[in-house]
């Protein structure tokens, strides 16, 4: 029961987390030590668990799913989204600078904490880590391609695809790519409106993403483990511009959708954003807020250091019932 409430209340950081465009659901599933646990249950999902249905039953394919940890973890997802993400998408507009301190501190600690994870540095660690802070730094400038496509229903498949595989990802926000494809308004008012056609079709596309990029993250993790941390930690570091408080939109297009798309944002120190601007500063009230999302990250890490939760958390096992599944 304590551990159902636990996911629970993970579920719930993380679907706070993407309603924030910049922040990825991903990154509180890393702090909290259920990121490899989860990318793992998520690849179970294809024609094994047909296998293991036939062979074993309901409470078999229930215990290769590992329902467990998912069911919590989804229902604490679903509760934050109808509830908990509204108070942070209005902070986004009343306070954005508050939020936007909060969690840089968040993003920015949990990236030092998975940096320190490898029990030994090796030099080589510093090419996935580049490769994945460039990768965060040009994904963002190549979604407005994405809604040239054509097809209006080709667009939303591949948008769903690669939304649902951000999420995935410590740092990169799906819905800052929503944003920055232009579709952003466009998926939001068709979930408000239960439009089925579109949540079909975009639904879709999270499918054939969830399946392929779970299933590509859990290869890596398991042939290369540290490096692919290093990787993470590229795309954690590669997000935090977007979350800097004091910023200012230098260039942007319009959408499909007549929403605007930003292109580039000039980074202010605090003193010329109040000069630049004219808005409020908040600058120890922001750098508050900094410290206490770092030392969120920092206590939960410290919770997590010595058990079997952080980072490995439930992949032995996790691995073991796939094995079985497959010689079933």
């Amino acid at each position: 029961m304590k551990r159902h409430l636990g996911l629970l209340l993970k579920g719930a950081g993380m679907g706070a987390a993407d309603a924030v465009p910049g922040v990825s659901g991903g990154t509180i599933a890393f702090i909290t030590g259920i990121y490899e646990e989860l990318i793992h249950t998520i690849e179970r999902f294809g024609p094994g668990a047909f296998v293991v249905w036939r062979r074993q039953g309901l409470v078999g394919l229930a215990e290769y799913l590992n329902l467990r940890f998912l069911v919590p973890l989804l229902l604490g997802i679903v509760i934050s989204l109808v509830s908990v993400a509204h108070l942070v998408v209005w902070l986004m507009d009343a306070q954005p600078r508050l939020l936007e301190g909060f969690f840089f501190g968040l993003v920015a600690a949990s990236a030092l904490v998975v940096w320190r994870h490898p029990a030994a540095w090796r030099w080589w660690y510093l090419l996935p880590l580049v490769v994945g802070l460039l990768l965060a730094q040009w994904l963002p400038a190549l979604m407005p391609w994405v809604a040239q496509l054509g097809s209006t229903n080709l667009v939303l498949s591949v948008a769903g695809a690669i939304a649902i595989s951000a999420l995935l990802l410590p740092g990169v926000s799906g819905s800052f790519l929503l944003l920055a494809m232009g579709l952003y308004g466009t998926v939001m008012e068709g979930v408000r409106n239960f439009d089925m056609g579109l949540i079909a079709v975009f639904g879709g596309g999270c499918l054939i993403g969830l399946f392929v990029f779970s299933r590509l993250l859990s290869w890596l993790l398991r042939r290369c483990h540290d490096a692919t941390l290093q990787l993470l930690v590229g795309f954690i570091v590669g997000s935090l511009p977007m979350l800097w408080p004091w910023r200012q939109l230098a260039s942007y297009q319009l959408g499909p959708d007549g929403q605007m798309i930003p292109l580039d944002y000039h980074y202010l120190t605090p003193g010329d954003f109040g000069v630049v601007t004219g808005d409020p500063v908040q600058l120890p009230a922001v750098l508050a807020l900094m410290l206490v999302g770092a030392g969120l990250v920092l206590c939960v890490d410290r919770l997590n250091h010595g058990t079997d939760t952080p980072q490995t958390g439930g992949r032995d096992s996790v691995d073991k019932d796939k094995e079985d599944g497959s010689n079933a």
